[in-house]
């Protein structure tokens, strides 16, 4: 009912008791169908639940055993584990017993699931907002399969589908019989009614023929409930959706969580800067997918270092995509600052200064067209730089939303090659994917003037940032100390660069912001590495 997470908005009184009303509006509803629905109950403490209700009757609450408080999971800071340690409550639905948890409940091998198993359950729902990250699907269907084997319990998992804030939740529920088998899986990315059958042996079966049943935990409650069911039809009735490959979901991700945070926070539309490099090429293909072609709305600011092939591929991108396209030099603006600047004699100009300058134009400019149209900035830069610092503040890091701040560039380059692919046409400009990437803030720029070829600096940032490697770890695995070193002071300085930035899909399992928490005002440096 609240969505999730909810945060401190559970610390409002007002925020639980509206919470209590929606779900009393639901129970009311609940007619031959019974519903099972998240909330946030509240006795002394406050629960993480979900209430089982039909007939237009609350007929069970269940509340969450165990809290996550790792990675982007914080509940134990406002909630409290249920202190139950009786029996389990069970459900006998339409003839079928059924016991209920929430997330991590199931993701223990000690959690409710195996305490109702032994009492008698034969199908276990476990209601979830389990965010995406990469290859999670997988190794999350994984541990479901072995929590069904081992418990000799037929189980559903339910996961919500949509973007909140950083996080999107890609939904792929799944219905696993006793052995362990999936025989039902919902689509990833998009909300939908799964329909199907299980056939059930006795519980006792399981538990007599399997010791990972035994022992009994002595009586259960279970209550009774009896809705209309329809009539049993001899064929099964089962749907088994594929999983997306690695590159279709992390694409999906980005689409569904760039659709969610514009949408539910009030905007149609958005503009993006268009500079024909392929940061911007990439965000632009999730808007239009997102939202719409007519909602996505380009702008190519050219200076005085922009190259006609730049110019030229913006729009093209623009062409292919169906979305305007229009021009607003930042030259005027540019001179301005120039001349402003050279009459005070105490201040140096040149070199970073007017790169920065020139990115702060643009930067301005984008937010103004923000104000005077209504339409949210999404911002281009992609996790490589973000790490290193290789963006300017209050420049190309201005913006409502940061669509890629997540993915490295090296995976930017293969999700646009495979926009082309999906398409069956080139709607990225080849000649945005093989040119050397510059920001042409400079003659003759190019990224790898600052930075290391992104192919030697990702797997260097993917160690220390994702996997908080030691440098000396990071030589071991084959780097070059002295990039080790360099990288790794980069990524140590900018920290208070990336906190000023817009949040953004988050994609991997440590992203900058909910999962990567470190202080700015922070004198630690880890030991350079051992050459």
């Amino acid at each position: 009912i609240t969505g999730y997470p909810p945060e401190d908005l559970v610390l409002k009184p007002a925020f639980v008791d509206d919470n209590r009303q929606a779900l009393e509006t639901v129970i009311a509803a609940s007619g031959d169908c019974v519903a099972v629905v998240g909330f946030v109950d509240v006795g002394r403490d406050l629960y993480n639940a979900a209430a089982v209700c039909a007939n237009g009757t609350l007929l069970g609450v269940v509340r969450k055993r165990l809290l996550p408080n790792y990675g982007v999971f914080d509940e134990a800071r406002t909630f409290t584990p249920d202190p139950h340690s009786g029996p389990p409550e069970l459900f006998r639905i339409a003839g079928v017993v059924m016991g209920v948890s929430i997330c991590e409940d199931v993701w223990s091998p000690t959690g409710p699931m195996v305490a109702q198993a032994a009492a008698g359950c034969q199908v276990h729902l476990n209601l979830n907002a389990s965010p995406y990250e990469r290859a999670k699907q997988h190794r999350r269907e994984r541990m479901l399969s072995t929590r069904a084997a081992d418990t000799g319990c037929a189980l559903v998992y339910v996961n919500q589908v949509g973007g909140q804030d950083e996080l999107v939740f890609d939904g792929g529920s799944v219905v696993i019989d006793e052995t362990g088998v999936v025989v039902a899986r919902a689509s990833q990315w998009r909300e939908e009614l799964l329909v199907t059958d299980l056939r059930l042996d006795a519980p006792y079966r399981t538990r007599v023929l399997d010791p990972r049943g035994r022992p009994p935990l002595g009586p259960s409650s279970v209550l009774e409930v009896t809705p209309t069911t329809r009539s049993a039809d001899e064929d099964l009735v089962q749907h088994r959706r594929e999983m997306l490959d690695d590159l279709d979901e992390v694409y999906e991700a980005l689409v569904v969580g760039t659709r969610d945070y514009v949408t539910k926070n009030g905007f149609q539309d958005v503009v993006i800067g268009l500079s024909g490099g392929i940061d911007s090429a990439l965000v632009a293909c999730v808007a239009v997918d997102a939202l719409g072609p007519e909602h996505v709305h380009g702008v190519s600011m050219p200076s005085r270092y922009s190259s006609s092939g730049s110019r030229t591929d913006a729009a093209d991108l623009a062409t292919a995509l169906g979305i305007d396209l229009r021009t607003i030099s930042i030259e005027p603006a540019f001179g301005a600052y120039l001349e402003m600047l050279r009459s005070d004699p105490e201040t140096p100009l040149g070199g970073l200064t007017e790169e920065n300058i020139q990115s702060r134009c643009r930067g301005a400019t984008l937010m103004a067209l923000s104000n005077a149209e209504g339409s949210m900035v999404l911002t281009t830069g992609n996790k490589s730089e973000m790490a290193v610092g290789y963006f300017t503040l209050y420049g190309d890091s201005v913006g409502g939303f940061a669509v890629i701040k997540d993915v490295f560039k090296t995976l930017v380059y293969d999700l646009c090659r495979r926009v082309n692919e999906r398409a069956g046409r080139e709607i990225i400009p080849e000649a945005i994917i093989t040119k050397a990437p510059s920001a042409e803030l400079r003659p003759d720029q190019r990224d790898d003037d600052s930075l290391p070829p992104y192919e030697v600096l990702d797997p260097i940032l993917a160690a220390y940032v994702d996997g908080d490697r030691s440098p000396d770890d990071i030589v071991a695995m084959g780097a070059d100390p002295e990039v080790v070193a360099r990288v790794v002071r980069l990524v140590d300085l900018n920290e208070y660069k990336r906190r000023q930035c817009p949040p953004g899909v988050r994609v991997t399992a440590k992203a900058f912001g909910k999962d990567r928490r470190l202080p700015i005002t922070n004198g630690y440096r880890p030991s350079p590495p051992r050459a």
